[in-house]
């Protein structure tokens, strides 16, 4: 009998955990709701509605670690109160300059069943926004030891009949030189949720998602120095999506951290659902930098421009002296701020000539930027300068060197994936690159995950399929179309990207499906702190007047972005606030077929302006002033846009 008594009074914590009411964190406006529950078997999960919408059916959280099984046999030890989360910052290099964040915030405390000693004791701390759901890992405990997350349980659970905005992750040291994973896929559109990736590696983050007419966009913020990237998995059956982690050949070293390691207490970065009934919560939305750290250095509104850059055009035979200085003398003339110069400068044109560029440069109010590999031993990508950066005293002794010549910033190229050691060096990279005081824009990299709110001297990141492939092959020229109306909802909507937009010159051996509107309304249309165009000299100067006067015009940075009309891979109309007030509205049509938009001035306090668009051709503008505060426009296929005030 007493037998009996014990087994009963061992069983009432189970009973109990299994029998706690689910925990709920809701936003301040009440619209979104997260349901946290465990199951029988103890395993935590999570739920996602909007306004009574479903939007992630119950989803696994927890954490595999080396030593410890956190995804399951765990009871919830304690729910703290909601809190509110108050953070205002300002940005110079994102899609919106005075950033406001609001949430609730409660955090869950769990505890493992089998009590293994010294094991890390996991929480959960979720922050819910009207536009989003975050939630991170804290792990705590008493160990000094290294601990090792070899998985996450963490899970995103569909509706079903989702369908996706998916970039297919590529499989590592595969792709040119073995320069993959660099973000550089097109987006499968439009995709039942669950499907598998084609390239066997899963999907990369950001990837969006609609659901019974409401949008989903998942990614990750917050990325400190004790994590790896991570994507979803290549298996989602059901549409449940769990969280992959870097790929083995993913770390800078052969020694080198490549899943995550960190000593208790250790915060995970944060897993980001942007969440709401219309695509204007993705394309505005901020969360990717509200959850990231603060700018330990000095905000740096001058720094955002517009760049010239004569590589995508005209090629690394042009990498030289006096057709960089012609370049320098165009970015002058637009009133950019800044000009390009890429690969193989130091052999082309040498650290002495380079400094003559530089000085002749800074005369014109033109700051120079140059271009390095970002090492070269984790692929085989030959351009130079090369085995620089990587060795920390290299590294700073070059900067400092970059700095002397009168170098304002660096273009840094090539990486070799989202390793933990990975993480480190982009950081690294921004920290030296702050102390010389030199600007960053990454290319062949990672996404941005909230850095440029860390690390304000990051301009841009590429991390999409951009431009240059363009001049690549006629496949990817006949794609472009459809390719950037979905880049503003999905790459672009979660910080700057250098796309290099605009051209209206002909690529040689191509046939350019889009029009020279359609090129001009990107200038607008996508976000970057720099924004280096792809039209070389003659090219511009052989555009109406009107067309150059706009682009000499555009501001260097915007301070707000107003979403209009659209859908991924069809069209896209946004509005964009310069610095003083004025919108800018731009649109294009990534269709075969002439599509009509609606653009509501009054919205954006306009009351008419300066319509530029097609002409009789595609390769023609047309420009009429617009009256009213209303606005009906038929865009030819692949056609485009734009209204200045």
């Amino acid at each position: 009998m007493r037998l009996v008594s014990m087994i009963c009074l061992l069983a009432l914590p189970l009973a109990a955990a299994q029998a706690a009411p689910p925990v709920h964190i809701s936003s301040p406006d009440g619209a979104v709701l997260v349901t946290v529950a465990l199951t029988a078997l103890g395993q935590p999960t999570y739920a996602v509605r909007y306004r009574q919408a479903e939007l992630l059916r119950p989803s696994r959280l927890g954490l595999q670690l080396a030593g410890a099984d956190l995804t399951q046999g765990l009871q919830l030890t304690k729910a703290d109160p909601p809190t509110a989360v108050a953070d205002d910052y300002q940005l110079a290099t994102d899609k919106r300059a005075n950033c406001r964040y609001r949430a609730n915030r409660r955090v869950l405390h769990f505890a493992s069943k089998a009590g293994a000693a010294g094991a890390p004791r996991l929480s959960v701390v979720f922050q819910v926004s009207n536009d989003g759901v975050a939630f991170q890992y804290v792990l705590e405990g008493k160990s000094q030891d290294v601990q090792r997350i070899t998985a996450e349980g963490t899970t995103f659970h569909l509706p079903a009949g989702a369908r996706g905005w998916l970039h297919p992750h590529a499989k590592a040291q595969t792709g040119w030189a073995h320069t993959q994973p660099s973000y550089e896929e097109y987006y499968q559109r439009g995709v039942a949720a669950g499907t598998p990736s084609p390239l066997g590696e899963g999907w990369s983050f950001p990837a969006l998602f609609e659901t019974g007419g409401h949008w989903v966009l998942l990614t990750e913020a917050g990325m400190g120095r004790s994590y790896c990237g991570s994507h979803l998995a290549h298996q989602s059956p059901n549409a449940e999506y769990a969280v992959a982690f870097a790929q083995a050949p993913e770390k800078t070293t052969p020694e080198a951290a490549l899943l995550p390691e960190g000593r208790l207490p250790w915060r995970t970065p944060w897993r980001v659902l942007v969440v709401g009934n219309s695509l204007a919560t993705i394309v505005e939305s901020t969360l990717t930098t509200d959850l990231s750290a603060p700018a330990q250095t000095a905000l740096l509104p001058e720094a955002p421009g517009k760049a010239a850059w004569s590589w995508v055009l005209l090629g690394d035979q042009n990498t030289t002296y006096d057709v960089q200085r012609r370049f320098i003398d165009y970015a002058a003339g637009m009133g950019w701020r800044y000009c390009l110069v890429d690969a193989l400068w130091d052999q082309q044109i040498g650290y002495d000539k380079m400094q003559e560029l530089a000085q002749y440069a800074r005369a014109k109010n033109v700051g120079l930027l140059a271009w390095y590999n970002s090492n070269g031993h984790w692929n085989e990508a030959p351009q130079t300068p090369i085995n620089v950066l990587f060795e920390a005293g290299s590294r700073r002794r070059e900067f400092a060197r970059l700095k002397q010549m009168g170098v304002a910033g660096v273009k840094i190229d090539f990486f070799g994936g989202d390793g933990q050691s990975f993480m480190n060096y982009y950081q690294d990279l921004l920290t030296d690159a702050a102390q010389a005081g030199l600007l960053v824009n990454f290319h062949g990299t990672t996404i941005p995950r909230g850095w440029n709110r860390t690390y304000p001297n990051l301009m841009t990141m590429e991390a999409v399929r951009g431009f240059e492939f363009l001049t690549f092959d006629q496949a990817n020229t006949d794609q472009e179309p459809t390719h950037c109306a979905t880049l503003p909802f999905t790459r672009n909507a979660v910080g700057p990207m250098d796309f290099t937009p605009m051209a209206f010159s002909e690529i040689r051996g191509k046939q350019r499906r889009t029009s020279n509107a359609f090129e001009l309304a990107l200038a607008v249309l996508f976000q970057s702190g720099i924004q280096h165009y792809a039209e070389v000299p003659e090219g511009m100067a052989a555009q109406p007047t009107y067309v150059q006067d706009f682009v000499k015009k555009l501001p260097p940075r915007w301070v707000d972005v107003k979403f209009v009309a659209g859908y991924p891979g069809q069209y896209a109309v946004l509005a964009r606030q310069a610095p003083g007030g004025a919108w800018y509205v731009a649109g294009i049509n990534g269709t075969d077929a002439p599509q009509t938009v609606q653009v509501d001035l009054g919205k954006l306090g306009l009351k008419g302006g300066t319509l530029i668009t097609d002409g009789a051709t595609n390769r023609s503008f047309s420009t009429r002033a617009v009256a009213g505060s209303s606005l009906s426009l038929t865009l030819p296929a692949r056609g485009g846009f734009v209204v200045q005030p």
